[in-house]
């Protein structure tokens, strides 16, 4: 049988919603271009793989929902029986047998369709034979609508569900309601079932965990059950008859001896008569609760003669608790938690896996030898020794000391500070710095001191000691207060000069213009030269003249850009003359020059029109927006959607 985790079962959409998901990932998954100059094949191809997709997409999506949901045939008895109380096994089986038939109905669906589709002649008849499938796809899914919606709650509901292990070692608790059960599993597990003074506080199964002698133990609380038929049990109490009916497991019928439940002990016990069919081949413990009010010796006779059948029974215990007190509570604990061990034991003995398991164990008992006392020898050396280290004297802890004077003790720990003088161990600043004491240091007469510094000072400032004489400044320092002035202002504006200077941008001045500024002239060069004994007589064709610029403004191409600028064509072209025009470059002659002319202007028109460019230099990208959201028709609705 296998275990089913319900909580990941995926969430079920309406019909809507599936519709639309699986259209949509349709669109958003296959191509969504087609235009009818194309090849009649490639027309085909495209329709019939939007059928197939959706035809598959709608099948993984159904077979997902049909194997994650649990079959009751697969689950344990206990699962189908709790399953088919709270939803109805006929509906639920109902419910996943119609989507199976949903699902084979789709496949046939796209088996006729693509069957026509490979005979489409046109573009229109292939795209009308791909919205009738689709839309019968749809209508399929629609009528399931009520289907998807009831196995949608059910997964709500199969996830709330508390995880029941039906094979581990369980307690269940039963009873009336308001007997305490609720009370009881609160007590000896973690769980945090609701507690109230009215009837049905519990509406279903809740589970707690405890441990005993190291195992892990579940413990299930289960909602009160009336003394009537089967058939007239509601939801409620039938979820706790199921839970008696499947689980191998201990249980604790709680009884009420003071009768605040609303029932009296006498309808206790004929439910528990009624019940006990369920209780068959499981451990059993009657339990007495809130003895706190009422303890079973303080029943009248009349009322303790109700319980006399259950106390002369030998296999049924009948224990007394209190969950107000906690009287009894973990005797009723251990006591359903051994039993059920020792029930699970015998269950497993009589299994054909214990001879396997006997035949490798082999328990060795020692046996006596004779009759003879043998006490343990312990050699003479090891007493001597013994008896040498206890007469030595050990030093007394001040635990020791602490337990011999009793009250009278003071915890003096500057006793032990061996390397202080004893004289000084107990001074109020006990600070010992490089073998001396710091309050050796203190002056005790040093605050006395300090009132006549301060009283001298006083008379010091009262005598004028401390005043400052006033300096009248004279003309001439008054010159240089003022130079001085000057001169700081002065430091600052070269400081912030030098910094500007050095970080421009500006051009410096070229070599030529710096030239004009120191007056260079070829008679000055000669007489300099001479007067420094240079012979300059034979320089009189020398070329002494300046060189020109190499500006742009001084050469040949500067020239014969001026001559240009007279000329409009080259002036509207703004380029050098000497470079051919980019659409003249490799061209042979003027009618591929026009023909050239004609494809470019054909290659940007293209780019203007399809891609909605201003020009060849364009380059804006615009939003990217999914594809699926801005095609196909759409009506006077939402546009967010396919």
């Amino acid at each position: 049988m296998s275990l089913y985790n319900f909580k990941k079962i995926a969430v079920v959409p309406t019909a809507k919603d599936f519709i639309d998901i699986m259209l949509s990932r349709t669109q958003r998954r296959t191509p969504t271009v087609i235009h009818k100059h194309y090849k009649i094949s490639r027309i085909r191809s495209f329709y019939m793989r939007k059928v197939k997709y959706s035809q598959q997409n709608f099948f993984d999506r159904l077979s997902q929902i049909l194997t994650e949901f649990p079959k009751l045939d697969d689950v344990h008895p206990f699962y189908a029986d709790l399953m088919n109380v709270l939803y109805d096994k006929d509906h639920y089986k109902l419910a996943l047998g119609q989507l199976n038939t949903a699902k084979q109905l789709i496949v046939n669906v796209s088996r006729d369709y693509l069957r026509l589709l490979k005979y489409g002649d046109s573009l229109y008849r292939c795209k009308q034979l791909k919205r009738a499938a689709l839309g019968r796809m749809a209508t399929i899914m629609k009528r399931q609508g009520a289907n998807l919606t009831y196995l949608e709650q059910v997964r709500q509901h199969l996830a709330r569900l508390p995880s029941i292990d039906p094979y581990t070692r369980t307690i269940i608790i039963c009873g009336f309601p308001n007997v305490g059960k609720s009370s009881f599993i609160n007590k000896i597990t973690r769980a945090d079932v609701e507690v109230q003074p009215y009837a049905f506080t519990t509406k279903s199964l809740y589970v707690g965990h405890t441990d005993y002698k190291y195992l892990r133990w579940q413990v299930i609380d289960t909602p009160g059950i009336l003394d009537h038929s089967l058939e007239e049990r509601n939801v409620i109490e039938m979820q706790a008859v199921t839970a008696l009916a499947h689980l191998r497991a201990c249980v604790l019928y709680v009884l009420d001896l003071s009768e605040q439940c609303g029932h009296l002990l006498d309808e206790q016990v004929k439910l528990f008569e009624s019940i006990k069919p369920l209780f068959a081949n499981k451990p059993l413990i009657v339990v007495a609760n809130k003895t706190d009010i009422v303890k079973l010796e303080e029943l009248t006779p009349e009322r303790r003669a109700l319980l006399k059948e259950l106390e002369e029974d030998p296999e049924i215990p009948l224990l007394e608790m209190s969950t107000v007190t906690d009287y009894g509570v973990m005797e009723v604990k251990s006591q359903a938690c051994e039993k059920l061990l020792s029930y699970r034991v015998n269950q497993k003995m009589r299994t054909k896996k214990v001879d396997g398991i006997l035949n490798r164990l082999h328990v060795a008992l020692p046996e006596a030898r004779d009759d003879k006392i043998r006490p343990p020898c312990i050699p003479e050396s090891v007493l001597l020794k013994k008896q040498q280290t206890a007469e030595k004297r050990k030093r007394k802890l001040e635990r020791d000391i602490e337990l011999e004077e009793g009250d009278d003790y003071m915890l003096d720990l500057k006793k032990h500070y061996v390397e202080i003088p004893e004289d000084e161990r107990y001074d109020i600043v006990p600070e010992i710095w490089e073998g001396h004491n710091i309050a050796d240091y203190i002056d005790p007469e040093i605050f006395d001191k300090l009132e006549e510094l301060e009283k001298e000072e006083e008379l010091r400032d009262a005598s004028g000691m401390y005043v400052a004489p006033k300096i009248e400044l004279d003309e001439t320092l008054k010159e240089i207060k003022a130079l001085a002035i000057k001169i700081r202002e002065k430091k600052f504006i070269l400081k912030d000069e030098a910094r500007i200077n050095k970080q421009s941008t500006k051009p410096k001045l070229p070599r030529t213009a710096a030239a004009k500024g120191r007056n260079r002239s070829v008679t000055r060069l000669r007489t300099q030269m001479s007067e420094l004994g240079v012979d300059m007589s034979d320089t009189a064709g020398a070329h002494f003249t300046r060189t020109k610029s190499r500006g742009r403004s001084a050469g040949p191409v500067a020239k014969r850009m001026k001559m240009d600028a007279t000329d409009p064509r080259s002036a509207s072209k703004n380029r050098s003359v000497s470079r051919t025009p980019r659409n003249e470059l490799g061209v042979r002659d003027a009618v591929m020059q026009r023909k050239a002319h004609k494809l470019a202007h054909l290659a940007i028109s293209k780019k203007v029109k399809k891609y909605g460019l201003k020009g060849e230099a364009d380059r804006f990208i615009g939003n990217k927006m999914p594809k699926h959201l801005f095609t196909g028709k759409r009506g006077i609705g939402k546009t967010d959607r396919r």
